[in-house]
């Protein structure tokens, strides 16, 4: 008799079909393309900054954009391995890996002075405040 439920063995069986290579080896789902980046947010005086680790990326593998105080990063990479053997194939494999984040932005931000540079596996997007967002030194006012 049988401790384990059916419905708890259908995820066993997809796990080793996804973790299983046709040749013997074992393959990471990461290979897949199920993986979303991590992102880091950080607020200085002047902006925030986005820190999203990619490595193994290309600048040209991205695209950022922003639409009503939305901004958005997405990337979409499909590749292709084959090899032949008089003319027939005796391994073929492909990959496609995608994802896309999000960011409602503040009303501080402005939109219009975005930038982004990728080094070293991250993706830097520095998002700057607006003028009066920023914070003010302190000042003595005179007493008239």
């Amino acid at each position: 008799m049988s401790l384990i439920k059916k419905t708890d063995r259908l995820p066993f069986l997809f796990d080793d079909f996804f973790t299983n290579d046709w040749l013997g080896g074992t393959t990471s789902v990461s290979k897949i393309g199920f993986n979303t980046p991590a992102v880091n947010v950080k607020e200085t005086d002047e902006d925030f900054i986005l820190e999203l680790a990619a490595p193994g990326f290309v600048k040209e593998d991205f695209n950022i954009e922003l639409d009503n105080d939305v901004l958005t990063i997405s990337s979409e990479i499909k590749s292709e391995k084959e090899t032949k053997e008089n003319g027939k194939y005796t391994r073929k494999e492909f990959n496609y890996s995608t994802f896309k984040r999000s960011f409602n932005l503040p009303d501080t931000v402005d939109g219009t002075r975005i930038e982004a540079s990728y080094e070293n596996g991250v993706l830097v997007t520095v998002l700057p405040k607006k003028e009066e967002a920023k914070v003010q030194p302190k000042r003595l006012i005179e007493i008239s």
